[in-house]
């Protein structure tokens, strides 16, 4: 498009609309350069749409439903073109919104139980209230702090994610409102709501419902209101939510995003399905929430009834491409090892002490082994290893290379590399064809060379290691091999040199010392083949790798 100059391009569209005598709002709304000009700040333009008869109109346009038969440009153009113009934050426009009663009543009608709330006009809705929250935040926080309904309301609707969006906003979990008007949003800190989220995990079936409450959950603990972080950290509220997540009755979803808040808890810098930008950008305004021994201690009092979980007696079966599982490991059991990764890295003596006691360590190694081409248990299971490894206390080190045989389940698989036939665990190679390479091979190596590494400086590992002849032959015939041919700066490929030197720079220490959950990306995945944000050529794998979800 080419720039408008005076004296050289013709009135605009939107001008020839305005100059005649009678003319509707729909004939503005139907000219595609409507948008552009009030971004323009056209005077005519915003004079007219400032007035509460055509601003109660574009309201209309985004929160009311439309019957099926309607024209297109009613049900679809109209209410995308009302929401762009609310969204072009013109100051006259949103004053004449949030300066009459009756205009918001209009535009938080939306949110009422009778009213339908499609996943379109969700989205229209939520852009206008965000962007109300982000240039009237007073007012908005004024006319809700007196309808206190909304958010109960907001609450029930949170399996819509965009409505979710406003919640994470309206309840302080967003960095840029809460730092700037801290002051108009104190009086939520008052309110229950973080417990009427918290209670969607057991009033709601919905896998969309739990997963959106646990990332509001999430939200607060990386960004919250002083007394809205107490509260998610007091042992009564850790409580409701394991009370919630070990119910019989409920959906294995409940367990796993139950725990994804208190994995947040222990661990703030682990992101629920937030970006890591936004996850940089949180530590410049908001708290993070830090877990006090009283919240840990609340979690260790379901540990128990947690790891019972681990020892499954499902009986149903997932064929594989090398076998079948029997039973599949399942996303609540891979969320409890998590859980485990996480807990042993906070430091604490009791949690240490309750992991070793109930051998929630011992179980965690074991399923390692049972589950070869389950990487991301792998992975799991390996920052477990290694958090004891590098741990400071003594009980923790002989507790892995003694009571879990670390070195001797690593030296048992190695020996037989292959699937066993012979096995009577849950993973069952196929009869049709010879057994598979297991497929946690360098996942152990990294664990051997973690060993080797911190030999030197424990003795304790370094004793154990001299008395396993079978370990120093296995380290001196393989892994010394393995090593110099997985060392990519030996290979004679072309890989640049200057590798040899290259200092990591902060973006890669970022990277390479985040620890993702690698569950949450599996999941994200998959959604990405579900709704064919991949090409065509993918659908068969797409459809196979959402039904190992379980796996």
């Amino acid at each position: 498009m080419f720039w408008r100059m005076t004296g050289l391009s013709g009135a605009s569209p939107v001008d020839t609309i305005l100059d005649k005598e009678n003319f509707t709002l729909e004939e503005l709304l139907d000219e595609d350069e409507i948008i552009q000009e009030c971004k323009a700040l056209n005077s005519r333009l915003i004079n007219f749409l400032r007035d509460k008869a055509q601003v109660e109109q574009l309201l209309r346009y985004v929160v009311e439903e439309v019957p099926e038969d309607s024209e297109k440009k009613r049900s679809f153009k109209f209410p995308f073109i009302a929401c762009e113009i609310f969204t072009c934050e013109i100051d006259v426009i949103l004053r004449t919104l949030v300066e009459d009663e009756e205009l918001m009543d209009l535009l938080f009608s939306f949110v009422k139980p009778d009213h339908p709330h499609s996943t379109l006009l969700s989205g229209y809705f939520s852009k206008v209230v965000i962007c109300l929250m982000l240039r009237k935040t007073a007012p908005l926080m004024n006319y809700v702090q007196g309808h206190p309904e909304i958010v109960v309301q907001l609450v029930d609707l949170i399996g819509i994610t965009s409505i979710m969006e406003v919640l994470i906003r309206l309840i302080g979990a967003d960095e840029n409102i809460y730092s700037n008007y801290g002051d108009a949003m104190q009086w939520l800190e008052n309110t229950d709501v973080l417990e009427m989220i918290a209670d969607k995990f057991s009033s709601s079936d919905s896998p969309e419902v739990h997963a959106n409450a646990a990332e509001i959950l999430c939200a607060v603990t990386r960004c919250a209101p002083p007394s809205l972080a107490t509260k998610i950290c007091s042992p009564s509220f850790v409580g409701r939510l394991f009370h919630h997540a070990l119910e019989e009755s409920r959906p294995k979803s409940v367990l796993v995003h139950s725990l994804s808040v208190c994995i947040s808890l222990l661990d703030p810098k682990r992101l629920a399905s937030a970006s890591y930008q936004a996850f940089k950008s949180n530590l410049s305004h908001g708290a993070l929430v830090t877990a006090s021994p009283e919240t840990v201690d609340g979690m260790l009092e379901s540990l128990g009834n947690l790891l019972k979980l681990l020892d499954t007696s499902a009986e149903n079966v997932l064929p594989t491409t090398y076998g079948y599982l029997r039973p599949p490991l399942g996303k609540h059991r891979l969320k409890i090892v998590e859980f485990i990764s996480v807990l042993l890295t906070i430091g604490s003596e009791t949690a240490e002490k309750e992991l070793i006691r109930q051998s929630a360590i011992k179980r965690s190694i074991d399923l390692f082994f049972e589950y070869p081409y389950n990487n991301f248990l792998h992975h799991h299971v390996e920052n477990i290893i290694v958090s004891c490894l590098e741990g400071k206390r003594t009980e923790l080190i002989e507790h892995v290379l003694n009571e879990c045989d670390i070195v001797g389940k690593i030296l048992v698989a190695e020996r037989l590399s292959s699937l066993s036939t012979e096995s009577n665990g849950p993973t069952v190679p196929s009869e049709e064809r010879a057994p598979p390479r297991i497929g946690n091979v360098g996942h152990m190596t990294r664990i051997a060379n973690k060993l080797i590494q911190l030999r030197n400086s424990n003795s304790t590992i370094q004793a154990h290691l001299q008395e396993n002849t079978e370990w120093v032959e296995w380290q001196t015939n393989v892994l010394v091999k393995r090593n110099e041919v997985e060392n990519v700066y030996h290979w004679a490929c072309g890989r640049p040199t200057s590798l040899h030197d290259r200092g990591r720079d902060s973006d890669d220490d970022d990277y390479r010392d985040r620890d993702y959950d690698v569950a949450a990306l599996a999941n994200n995945l998959s959604q990405a083949f579900r709704y064919g944000i991949y090409s065509n050529d993918y659908i068969e794998e797409a459809q196979g790798s959402l039904e190992r979800d379980d796996e």
